[in-house]
């Protein structure tokens, strides 16, 4: 487990972790009849950092998977060396729009969502609550870019601008200057971690909330969010693959437990985390522990044939996700906590717009 912990966006990656080490503990430590031992890595949120610790675990310790990147601009810089190793690699976060398209590779398996995905229903809930005029807040890497091309594939409205950031930039002020005189009626923002929860704050410190609604994806409103926000995050909108709200017997359990061991609600980035183990648990059973197949291993974790926290999954031809989204709020529950609830489908079985672009054999 290659992952981010420490800087910025250290809470993704403990998530990812927690969630994944929960998920073990369902499963008594083992994938199939295997004991599992996990070795793990913290790749700083930095590409070099990450492509030693990857060599490291494909030459030496000779992994027999692989998962936990968070972020995209760090997935592409490894990518090369994972694959080329015949390992495979169960991405619980990164999705970048390369490996969903003309670079896909038999060896990459995401178990989240293609980049754009999220962006892409909020894109469409944002358009079909009637705003006309948004602007777009997003950090200058891969999956910036990607958010706001999904942003924009579905929302028809007119776009006030485009506004990039440094990767882990936390003072937004001549941002917010930028947005208070393009007057939108909506602000849409990309900025995981610590990026939105800095932004979040000042946006409402400016008054900025009094007149433009703030919208993001999961990724930006999420649990580890609010928790840093509060109240400032209430009544914004955001768009997921799934919500701790979710009607299914392995969410109600996943949910309950990982309070219970954890002492707070999951985020989507913990749920991808549960899923990525129970998938590769799949993968083992799948082929009767005999993971040296590589092709059969590879064929066991096509079928996904395991129980997700979000109900039914199955894979694209690019080996990522086809699911549906849903528009969810951020309110208080019976309990009074600040939490998310979910509204509505926004897509049902929906794939990603870089799928056709895939010629794997």
């Amino acid at each position: 487990m290659v992952t981010t912990l420490s800087g910025a966006g250290a809470g993704l990656g403990v998530d990812i972790r927690d969630g994944f080490s929960l998920a073990l503990k369902h499963l008594n430590n083992k994938f199939g009849n295997l004991p599992v031992e996990v070795i793990s890595g913290d790749d700083q949120q930095n590409p070099d950092a990450a492509k030693q610790l990857v060599d490291k675990l494909v030459k030496k310790d000779k992994v027999d998977m692989m998962t936990g990147i968070v972020f995209s601009n760090v997935m592409l810089a490894v990518g090369p060396s994972i694959f080329n190793s015949k390992t495979y690699f169960i991405s619980a976060n990164a999705g970048p729009s390369q490996y969903a398209g003309e670079q896909c590779n038999p060896y990459f398996f995401n178990v989240a969502w293609q980049n754009d995905n999220l962006h892409e229903a909020v894109g469409k809930h944002v358009f079909e609550k009637g705003f006309k005029n948004v602007a777009l807040v997003a950090p200058n890497y891969p999956a910036g870019k990607d958010a706001l091309t999904g942003f924009k594939r579905y929302y028809k409205g007119k776009v006030a601008d485009e506004i990039y950031t440094k990767l882990g930039q936390l003072d937004y002020g001549a941002e917010l200057a930028q947005i208070r005189a393009l007057k939108p009626d909506a602000v849409y923002i990309f900025l995981p971690g610590g990026m939105g929860i800095n932004f979040i704050k000042q946006f409402v410190d400016a008054g900025l909330s009094k007149n433009a609604q703030l919208f993001g994806p999961g990724f930006s409103a999420d649990e580890d969010i609010i928790k840093a926000v509060g109240a400032p995050m209430l009544g914004m909108f955001n768009a997921s693959q799934w919500g701790h709200d979710m009607e299914n017997p392995q969410n109600k359990r996943f949910v309950a437990d990982f309070v219970k061991e954890y002492g707070r609600l999951p985020s989507l980035y913990a749920s991808q985390g549960y899923d990525a183990a129970m998938l590769m648990d799949s993968a083992v059973r799948g082929v009767k522990d005999k993971i040296e197949d590589k092709d059969a291993l590879g064929k066991a974790l096509k079928a996904a044939n395991f129980k997700s926290v979000r109900g039914d999954f199955k894979f694209n031809n690019n080996q990522y996700p086809i699911q549906n989204y849903y528009a969810r709020v951020i309110g208080k529950d019976a309990q009074g906590r600040i939490t998310n609830r979910t509204l509505g489908t926004v897509f049902t079985n929906h794939g990603d717009a870089y799928a056709s672009a895939c010629k794997m054999k």
